[in-house]
């Protein structure tokens, strides 16, 4: 890797953009801290993918992953909506968050239609622009070409190409560079770690810059995409926006040093740092709801022949943590005023608590399970 080169800054007139190298050729990985970090990360990545085999109703938990994933790499972006806020219908969401709320809702999409269109399409460009289609769908960036690569410059940074702190490569090699980066993706001739592959294929996308608007959602989102398409992981519980909203700088400097510098040691040290992390982390929140859930369904236990409806309740809470009265009648099928007492139970329990304060449309949040994922 020490003979890597990035690319090369390009005379465009009054601006110069950055053409990167082809990246589906022969790999030679020497360093010993880097397969040190890479040996940490597998072992992780195999912990996290192991325990997910044992928990039940794993799906309902993995939805709160996808909501967290999605708050977080919009928050990236700059979005300002929480997860609690992502969680509420858009009617209670005030006018001036709605845009924020939309994207969010439209990254939770994203995610889930690509999981499934993986079961179809391979990871390829077709993928990546269906799924940039979604994000972009009705948002602010609607009118940025959703679904098609860019025809025109774009730049990152700065107020117009003058002041641009990055450059990416001209629209003309779009197809040429996501090419490449297709067949590398699939290139089994040329033996190379799934784990540093991936996070030279998040640094190429970025460097590409493929599309108007939406490049940093989706080349986060590729992430997950590959480990489940490559079946390192059986179900799509690993995201790494968390990690690299609360490391921002580090994450756009080391992105940055690999084209300024050719050191892409520096950027897949900071990458398997953040899968060992996330991973390890994600351990300990599914022991935390594991733990959560039983204690929570032994207090339902307390209710005696309320119970049954209670624990459909927490079901439909493991899955989404916040409920009106309205939803519960359609869950358990009981009449208001046996709704309202199941509220007030599940109140006493300390299980459910009311966020919004007022005497109508009240809302109430399963708070304990989700500080899980804050």
């Amino acid at each position: 890797m020490k003979n890597f080169k990035a690319g090369k800054y390009i005379n465009q007139g009054y601006y110069k953009s950055f053409q990167p190298e082809q990246i589906n050729r022969q790999w030679l990985l020497e360093d010993m801290e880097l397969l040190e970090l890479l040996s940490k990360a597998d072992r992780q990545l195999g912990r996290l993918d192991m325990y997910s085999e044992h928990i039940p109703d794993i799906d309902l938990f993995i939805s709160m992953h996808v909501l967290k994933e999605a708050t977080q790499s919009s928050k990236i972006e700059g979005t300002q909506t929480n997860m609690e806020e992502a969680l509420l219908d858009k009617e209670d969401i005030s006018q001036e968050k709605r845009d924020d709320w939309e994207e969010v809702q439209n990254y939770i999409t994203a995610m889930q239609q690509a999981i499934s269109m993986l079961e179809t399409i391979p990871f390829s460009s077709r993928l990546i622009k269906e799924t940039h289609k979604i994000l972009l769908q009705g948002v602010r960036g609607e009118h940025k070409l959703p679904g098609v690569f860019r025809t025109s410059q774009n730049w990152i940074g700065g107020a117009s190409l003058a002041d641009a702190i990055f450059i990416p490569p001209v629209h003309t090699s779009i197809g040429d560079l996501m090419s490449d980066l297709e067949k590398f993706t699939h290139n089994e001739e040329l033996y190379f770690p799934d784990l540093l592959k991936i996070g030279i294929i998040h640094y190429q996308f970025e460097t590409i810059h493929p599309f108007l608007d939406g490049n940093g959602r989706v080349g986060r989102l590729l992430i997950t995409l590959y480990l489940v398409n490559k079946e390192i992981l059986k179900k799509p519980i690993l995201y790494l926006s968390d990690f690299f909203e609360r490391n921002k700088t580090l994450y756009y400097d080391n992105l940055m040093r690999v084209r300024t510098h050719d050191d892409i040691k520096q950027w897949l040290k900071f990458f398997l740092v953040g899968i060992i992390e996330t991973a390890k982390n994600g351990v300990q929140t599914f022991d935390e709801i594991l733990k959560l859930k039983q204690r929570t369904e032994l207090k339902i236990q307390t209710l005696g022949s309320r119970a049954s409806n209670a624990q459909k309740i927490l079901h439909y809470l493991l899955k989404r943590p916040i409920i009106d009265v309205n939803k519960i009648i359609e869950i358990t099928e009981v009449s208001p005023k046996t709704a309202y007492n199941l509220i007030t139970d599940m109140e006493a329990l300390e299980i459910l608590q009311e966020v919004t304060g007022g005497k109508r449309s009240r809302v109430y949040v399963f708070k304990q399970y989700l500080n899980l994922f804050n």
